[in-house]
This record gives C-alpha cells, sequence and structure tokens, in this order.
C-alpha cells in the first residue's frame, strides 16, 4: 500500500529497527511507518478563500525495555535511520524506568501475521483536480445564490487519507488505508438586527468522493431547502424556557453521544491516567457493571467495524483486530474503551482495539472508537416520535456545546429548532439550548427511533494526549425522544 519513491521497502525498513530492538534488550518493538494526506478547498459567495493540502510521513518504533515505554520517529526513511530510531528508543524506556510508577504490561493479542485492510470506496477524491472541486461548489451555492433571504454563502469540501504499515516481534505485518471525506454549506442571513445562519446537516464519512453525488446523502434536497430554512429561522419566536420534551435527530444527537458518553467510557480517563482536552470521567471503574447511565431501553456499543466509520479500521496500531462490544447494556454501564497497557489495569483479557497515533511521529495513544445508540426494536420513524409528543421541539444538526471537565453537566445548541404541538410541527423556534447532567438526560430517553431513522454522524478533529493528537470519529444513533429536559433561551443568557 505505502509506497514512497527511492526509499527502502517498508518490511526492510521494519526488520532492520525490530531486529535492533531485539538484540538490544527490547522485550516488546513495534515499527510504524505512515503516510498522511489531506486536501481541503472552501469558497465565500462562489469565489475561492482557500486551498490547501498536506501531506506527511514519518517511521516510529516503540518499545518496552526496562518494564517502561520507550518512543522515537523520524522522517528520515534509511535503514540507518530507522534502527538509530530504535536505538532512541531504547534509551527513552531505560530513563522512563527510572520514574516510572508501573510496570507496562499489555493485554494478549492472537499474532495475525501478514494482514492487508482497505477501507472500501467507488470513488478516489484525491484524484479530483482543485479546477474539478471548486466548479462543484459553485454548482452549489448556485443552487441557492438568488435567494432574497442568503446574504452570504460559505462551502467548502474536505478530504483525508491515511496509509499505514504496522510490525512487531511476534511477526505481525499489516498494511492498511482508509479515506474520509466531508464538505458543507452554509447561508447567512445579514439585517440590521443581526444575522442568521443555515448549515447542511451532513456527517463526514468514510468515503470516496461517491458521497458528495448521493451515495449515503440526499445532497440536492438539503440544499435546495436551506433557503426555506433560514427564512423560517429568521422570522421565528424565540423560545421560551423552561423543562420541554424534545425530539433529537441523529444529526444532533451524535455530538451529545461524543461528549456525554463517548469521553467517558475511555478507560483511561475513567482510571485518571489522562485529562487533556476532555478532562478526566465521572464513569469510574467502581461503577462498572451496576451504574445506571440511562433507561432501560439505552444500549452503546463501541464498534471499530462499522461501515463507512471514521473510527473504522481493520487493526489498530497496537496490532490489535478491529472488534464491536457493549459499553451500556439496558441502561446500565459495563465497557470501556481501551488500548493493552489500559486494558492490562484492570484485569481484561485482551484490548478491544483502541490505540491509535494520528502521526508516526506520534505514539499511539487510547482514542475514540465509533461509539454508537442502538435503535430501538421496533420501527418507529421520526414522524412516529414527533406523533407522541402533545408539546416539545424538534431538534436537527450541531452546533455549540460545552461540557464540563467530568463529562456530566452540559449544554447543547443545534441548527433547526422545529416546535411540536399536538403531535404536529408547527414552525421553527430559535435561541434554543438544552441542558442536563448527563445521567438525568439518558435516563429521560423515553422512546428511540428505528433503524430506517439511524445515521452515522461525526467529527474529524477529536483532540486528545499531550502532545495533542486530533482522530476521526463516527457515533451512529436513530432520532430519539427525551421528555421534561431544561430548554435556555440563548439570547436571555447572554444577556445576563
Amino acid at each position: 500500500m505505502i509506497q514512497i519513491p527511492n526509499t527502502p521497502t517498508p518490511e526492510l525498513l521494519s526488520s532492520a529497527a525490530l531486529e535492533a530492538a531485539a538484540i538490544n534488550g527490547a522485550t516488546v518493538a513495534q515499527f510504524r511507518l505512515a503516510k498522511h494526506d489531506m486536501r481541503g478547498v472552501s469558497l465565500r459567495d462562489g469565489e475561492v478563500e482557500n486551498i490547501g493540502s498536506e501531506s506527511n510521513v514519518a517511521l516510529s518504533v516503540r518499545v518496552v525495555h526496562s518494564g517502561a515505554w520507550g518512543f522515537a520517529a523520524t522522517t528520515e526513511l534509511t535503514i540507518e535511520s530507522a534502527v538509530n530510531t530504535a536505538l532512541r528508543a531504547i534509551q527513552v524506556a531505560k530513563i522512563s524506568a527510572q520514574v516510572a510508577a508501573d510496570e507496562v504490561i499489555l493485554a494478549n493479542e492472537p499474532i495475525h501475521g501478514k494482514q492487508s485492510w482497505t477501507l472500501p470506496i467507488e470513488i478516489d477524491a484525491f484524484e479530483k483536480t482543485d479546477s474539478e472541486i471548486i466548479e462543484f461548489l459553485q454548482n452549489w451555492n448556485h443552487k441557492i445564490s438568488g435567494s432574497s433571504i442568503v446574504s452570504h454563502i460559505e462551502s467548502n469540501i474536505g478530504m483525508g487519507r491515511d496509509q499505514t504499515f504496522y510490525s512487531d516481534l511476534l511477526g505481525n505485518e499489516i498494511s492498511q488505508q482508509r479515506d474520509r471525506i466531508s464538505a458543507a454549506l452554509t447561508a447567512i442571513h445579514v439585517s440590521d438586527s443581526g444575522f442568521e445562519d443555515m448549515r447542511t446537516c451532513a456527517p463526514p464519512a468514510g468515503r470516496g468522493w461517491e458521497y458528495l453525488t448521493g451515495t449515503g446523502w440526499d445532497w440536492e434536497s438539503e440544499i435546495a431547502r436551506i433557503p426555506e430554512y433560514l427564512d423560517e429561522k429568521v422570522k421565528s419566536p424565540s423560545v421560551t424556557p423552561g423543562a420541554w420534551d424534545l425530539v433529537i435527530d441523529p444529526t444532533n444527537l451524535w455530538l451529545t453521544i461524543h461528549e456525554s458518553i463517548g469521553h467517558a467510557t475511555e478507560l483511561d480517563r475513567a482510571l485518571g491516567y489522562e485529562a487533556n482536552y476532555a478532562g478526566t470521567s465521572f464513569a469510574t471503574i467502581d461503577k462498572l457493571g451496576s451504574f445506571k447511565y440511562g433507561s432501560p431501553i439505552m444500549n452503546v456499543t463501541g464498534d471499530r467495524t462499522s461501515d463507512h466509520g471514521l473510527s473504522t479500521v481493520g487493526y489498530d496500531d497496537e496490532g490489535v483486530a478491529a472488534q464491536k462490544w457493549d459499553l451500556i447494556k439496558d441502561g446500565i454501564l459495563v465497557g470501556y474503551q481501551t488500548d493493552r497497557s489500559i486494558a492490562s489495569k484492570i484485569k481484561m483479557d485482551r484490548s478491544n482495539g483502541c490505540a491509535f497515533a494520528d502521526s508516526a511521529l506520534h505514539s499511539p495513544i487510547q482514542r475514540m472508537p465509533n461509539v454508537s445508540l442502538q435503535p430501538g426494536a421496533e420501527d418507529l420513524t421520526t414522524k412516529d416520535l414527533i406523533s407522541n409528543v402533545e408539546s416539545g421541539i424538534y431538534i436537527v444538526g450541531d452546533k455549540s456545546w460545552s461540557i464540563d471537565m467530568q463529562r456530566f453537566n452540559f449544554q447543547f445548541t443545534g441548527q433547526r429548532f422545529h416546535e411540536i404541538k399536538n403531535g404536529e410541527i408547527v414552525g421553527q423556534l430559535k435561541d434554543v439550548a438544552y441542558q442536563s447532567k448527563t445521567p438525568d438526560f439518558w435516563a429521560s430517553l423515553r422512546q428511540l427511533g428505528g433503524s430506517s431513522t439511524y445515521l452515522l454522524g461525526g467529527a474529524l478533529n477529536c483532540g486528545k494526549g499531550q502532545p495533542g493528537q486530533v482522530a476521526p470519529v463516527s457515533h451512529g444513533c436513530p432520532s430519539a425522544t427525551f421528555t421534561k429536559i431544561n430548554v435556555l433561551n440563548t439570547r436571555d443568557e447572554s444577556a445576563k
């Protein structure tokens, strides 16, 4: 898969590095060669605002020596450099061993040997020229530029590709490639009283260019309705704060899952080993198997195998095969996300494959899989859920959010807020934010949409670690109904 001109093959580089590590006493040695490519184009009012691309390639060696981790990396792709990188990793481990509080122990993993895995795509987005991408976005802009409610239009397309080669002393040699793509169009209305905006709700996905032409999302219909949604929002009344029943669309609920469940069930945060970016977690290990995270109809999985998921892989960056497992079962906390060293700290037989590094220059750390709320057994539609609400709000699309460093108290907004009266949508509201505590919110889960409402949302920029790393991650969920959730008026709150 990875082909770097004028350099030794990944197999030759890894063989030299691993041999040097073994001869010098490493009990564990892992070699990684990774190439990451990214492109992006953005327009404002049909004119190019930015065109960018980035590519980086490096190799790294991670070892366990004297019971401690050691890591080193380089961008120089030669046999000599690979050997020197292994020796530097051992030096780091020897120094770390003098101050390390715990001995590194890795959970077991079967040997997988030589493997190759590629995330399936239909059309290679990287083969599109900048001119083709610009023309594509301009066609989107033209669809709504004639609307009197639209003052400005912002649009963008981004894409990424990760190619990795992993090997270790056990005999694993694993090559992988995965692609991702994202796009958005935002219409902005400006008036004397301020501005309002309306954005498409399509999530980023592990797909190729075919995603932008209708495979997995109906872009044409959504873009055509953006002026209508924006006009209704501009003219809509401000929400009356209080306790509301909410029907939350997957385009909004995925982010609530990410913040209140995804980060909270990272075992390194729950154990206090990690606090960067998202803090630690209220879902501590003493709660495992007994804590009521939410309603009995709540079932949440961790998954590295989801079709088109941003966290989907064949194997993680420690050579652990991709899996699916329960995090919350019938409302009870039953699992965590782990890598091999964190899994061993609670005596798990095996990691569930959540090690990831965003570059070979960074050491793998435990990162989030596709964390997803499962749909209900009955295939209820979103319209069915709305019909069962006497007075409430249907929330679509994500926007701003806030949550504390224990993943406990939170507040979320959205793109659109449709008022529900007697089971029918009667118009939009604005200035809406919903606020709750994580277990209270999920305990209020009353009804789930079926599989026909299920959507895999996600983000490209989940941050963690020090030095900081960024990871793409998806979260699936159906539409869902929550009762008596505190709704704030953001305009009133900002005036205080």
